[in-house]
This record gives C-alpha cells, sequence and structure tokens, in this order.
C-alpha cells in the first residue's frame, strides 16, 4: 500500500455538513487528491471522549447526531460507511492497552467531514477516543505508536479546532476575528513550520491567548495526534486558513 497522509480538520459548525462554501469546497479538494483511495479511514475527534483510550470495532457504524438546535435536513443525513474491525484491530496490536468498542457509531466529527472529503463513503470507517484525563504528551506519545497504520494505507484524520471558545463565539454579534485567536493561531502555525511540537504539547505556556483559545482540550487535542504522526520526511502544507471570530478553520495536510 502507498503511505497514506495525515489531515487535521477544523472542522466548525456542523451546518458545514450541508453547506457550499470555500472550507467545504476545500475538503472536497483535499479527498480528491488523496491517490491512491485509503484502505480505511480512522478518525480522531474531539467529540468522542472517554476515561481510557477506545477504538471502535463497530462493523456498521450509525451516524451520530451529536448536536441540537439544527435545521431538520441536517438529522436527516446519513454516511453509510462501513467499519473497520480489521483495521481497529490493528490499533490494539500496536498499542494493547487501548480497549475496543463495539457501540460507537460516527459522531459529527467524523461523518460532517467525511461527507465532503469522500461523499460516496465507499471507504470504511473507525474511531479512536480520546482519554480526557491524560496530559497533552500521552496523546502525542501514542499517535507516535501509530504511524504503521499509514504505511498499511489507513488515512488518519484529527478533527477539532485549534482555537475553539463557543461561549465567545456565542457573544460575539459578527464573525469579526478577535485578536488573541489570530494571535494564537498565527504562533501555532509558525511553530508547526519550525517542526517545534514540544511547544505545541505545552501551549498553555502561551498565557492569556492559549487560555481563551483552548479552554477546554478536546478540540485541540485532535492536532497532537495529527503532530504525532508526522515523520521527519512529510511535507506539511496549511490547505485552509481562517479565524472566524473566536474560532480558527485552519486545516493540515501531512505527508
Amino acid at each position: 500500500m502507498t503511505k497514506q497522509p495525515v489531515l487535521f480538520i477544523g472542522h466548525g459548525s456542523p451546518m458545514n455538513a450541508i453547506e457550499d462554501n470555500a472550507f467545504t469546497r476545500s475538503l472536497a479538494e483535499m479527498g480528491k487528491a488523496i491517490i491512491p483511495k485509503p484502505a480505511a479511514v480512522m478518525v480522531v475527534s474531539a467529540h468522542w471522549l472517554t476515561s481510557g483510550t477506545y477504538v471502535s470495532v463497530n462493523p456498521k457504524p450509525e451516524t451520530i447526531y451529536d448536536f441540537g438546535g439544527f435545521p431538520d435536513e441536517l438529522y436527516r443525513i446519513k454516511y453509510p460507511a462501513q467499519g473497520s474491525p480489521e483495521f481497529a484491530n490493528e490499533v490494539i496490536k500496536l498499542i494493547p492497552e487501548i480497549h475496543e468498542d463495539s457501540n460507537w457509531g460516527l459522531d459529527h466529527g467524523s461523518w460532517a467531514v467525511l461527507k465532503h472529503i469522500i461523499p460516496k463513503a465507499d471507504i470504511p470507517v473507525f474511531q479512536l477516543s480520546i482519554d480526557y484525563k491524560k496530559p497533552m504528551q500521552y496523546h502525542f506519545d501514542l499517535a507516535q505508536k501509530l504511524k504503521p497504520l499509514r504505511d498499511k494505507g489507513v488515512l488518519i484524520i484529527g478533527s477539532g479546532n485549534i482555537v475553539h471558545n463557543l461561549r465567545l463565539w456565542f457573544s460575539q454579534t459578527g464573525s469579526e476575528s478577535l485578536d488573541w485567536a489570530v494571535e494564537f493561531d498565527e504562533w501555532l502555525k509558525n511553530k508547526i513550520m519550525e517542526r517545534d511540537f514540544q511547544s505545541l504539547i505545552n501551549y498553555e505556556k502561551q498565557g492569556k491567548a492559549a487560555e481563551l483559545s483552548v479552554p477546554t482540550v478536546d478540540h485541540y487535542v485532535p492536532l497532537l495526534y495529527c503532530l504525532g504522526l508526522t515523520e521527519e520526511s512529510d511535507v506539511i502544507e496549511f490547505v485552509y486558513e481562517g479565524v472566524e471570530s473566536s474560532l480558527s478553520m485552519r486545516s493540515i495536510k501531512i505527508g
């Protein structure tokens, strides 16, 4: 199999699943550029938080609507991809302390972006959970152990947002970028270009901008998995950039 890239997607609102905009068009272009097709897709989503780390072995994952208050059209979407117990078990072989889960489906951190990247839903998809109790270094180190999956044809996607402050998002009257959000997003971009991943693991040392940008770690951790999966030879591209109020939509292709 040809080695697959790693994608970090700033997924934003669930509404992106049904909207045609610059961001969703960038997802479609990303999907077209992935040649050959992956054997499977593994998603580390901000929306599957657990105590302990789990991998889904569900052969037929259901579409999960883990949100409320959106148009009915959004709840009618189905993403009927098959699961991949085969590759999920490869994860457990690599890291035996990871537990299997047979019930989890595909949350909107997965299907809302895959709907554009792989619109035919013809590639198996499974998810890896985020152990919410673990420190940032744990997630980066765990990801490094998963690198062999890329060589086996697994496309790995981290789905979250680098800047994700919904409390301030809902308090704003417009989408004008907030200064501290732009500051943190640009700092992170520069650190990735320098491959200074340790600074990104210790992001909280950036003070107030970091505190406001990452009020909870759920949407930040998927980025650390992507960085941990990075090889020295990988080209890193910023395939989408933009800060909307207190939300960064930055998306990254590695490899």
